[in-house]
């Protein structure tokens, strides 16, 4: 991801920020203009809580430059308890074990370095729940 695009999106990913429609109640991550089902524009800012569910899960086990070092790791749609989506790394853990319906936390982890300048770009993680 670009910096400039990184930096952008810092309520997001810093501060776990998503919208909820004042309309429908349709809670989005990222924060989006126009609500994606009633596509109502009254819109406001709410935090997301830290806990979620995986949806869906993969291993990947040939993965980009960035991240060979870490083959093979496991990335999940996680749902927070607001109906909220986001894909994410789930991490200290068997790659293996992540299965639909596993309760996760979502902490804040360095994600990446990017460039050869070694920018730090920082987001969320899911690790298991004990």
């Amino acid at each position: 991801m670009p910096s400039p695009r990184y930096w952008r999106e810092i309520p997001a990913r810093f501060r776990l920020e998503a919208c909820r429609c004042t309309s429908c109640g349709t809670t989005s991550f990222p924060p989006r203009l126009v609500c994606p089902s009633c596509r109502g524009r009254s819109l406001e800012r709410t935090a997301l809580s830290r806990t979620a569910r995986v949806i869906t899960s993969t291993v990947i086990h040939v993965g980009p430059a960035e991240f060979q070092m870490e083959a093979p790791y496991a990335m999940a749609v996680v749902e927070t308890p607001e109906k909220a989506r986001l894909m994410t790394q789930v991490v200290d853990c068997d790659p293996q074990s992540v299965l639909p319906g596993m309760e996760v936390s979502l902490e804040f982890r360095k994600i990446r370095r990017e460039g050869k300048g070694g920018i730090l770009c920082y987001g969320y993680k899911a690790v298991p729940r004990l």
